[in-house]
């Protein structure tokens, strides 16, 4: 079964907004795990504007299943990386200033770089992935980097979903495959939701873990949080 990772960006978002502690980010980590959530992913920016750098380490000891750390890999991210020590670092090309993420890595011409911040992570025994657009072609290079993982930037997919969704999946199913020649394995993020995630999942080989915020917290503000979660749950379930 594939993995439901939340990324809980959008709660600490809300807490930013009023200030103060309130909606908690530590405590909706623990309750999203109880729910069923196989894991917790976050996304901390230099600016700060959601998930804070104390965050990162108050969550640490509260994340009994997975702890994922997405982030562009400047020297401040990978020494906190680095001492936190999370089970998967997500490496992501995205530029301070960026609303959200928008892009995967050119694995081609940033090979070097990722080859070396890679080997620091894989020392410290942190499973590492790269965001990754849907372009087979990149894979042989994201391969060569030594992460363990590509993670697919679907929003593209969701944008299309609707329009026609076998086209839509079409360059992901592609990826897919290619990742699974070179030994990759895959997880997928950005834009998946109740409505497209199902198709994905059914149709993805190897598709081991999804990291799902923003449709899924807004769509507990009408369903509540456990009720969100586990249909996200009951989507990826293969009967």
């Amino acid at each position: 079964m594939t993995k439901l990772s939340v990324n809980i960006n959008k709660i600490a978002t809300i807490r930013n907004a009023r200030g103060g502690e309130l909606p908690s980010v530590t405590e909706a980590a623990v309750k999203l795990q109880d729910f069923g959530a196989q894991g917790i992913t976050i996304h901390p920016r230099p600016d700060e504007r959601h998930i804070t750098r104390k965050d990162v380490y108050e969550l640490k000891p509260l994340v009994h299943t997975e702890f994922n750390i997405e982030g562009n890999p400047h020297r401040p991210f990978i020494d906190m990386v680095l001492e936190v020590k999370p089970e998967q670092v997500t490496l992501v090309p995205d530029a301070d200033n960026a609303i959200t993420s928008n892009a995967g890595w050119n694995c081609e011409i940033h090979l070097g770089f990722l080859r070396n911040v890679i080997a620091e992570f894989k020392d410290a025994g942190i499973r590492t992935s790269v965001f990754l657009d849907p372009n087979p072609a990149m894979v042989k290079y994201a391969a060569e980097t030594g992460a363990d993982r590509i993670e697919l930037y679907t929003e593209a997919y969701a944008k299309n979903y609707l329009q026609n969704k076998k086209k839509a999946l079409q360059p992901y199913l592609e990826t897919a495959l290619e990742a699974e020649k070179y030994g990759l394995g895959v997880n997928a993020g950005h834009d998946l939701s109740l409505e497209n995630l199902k198709y994905f999942a059914d149709n993805i080989p190897n598709l081991l873990e999804v990291s799902i915020g923003h449709a899924l917290i807004s769509e507990a503000l009408y369903m509540g949080l456990e009720n969100t979660v586990q249909a996200y749950l009951k989507r990826l379930a293969k009967w």
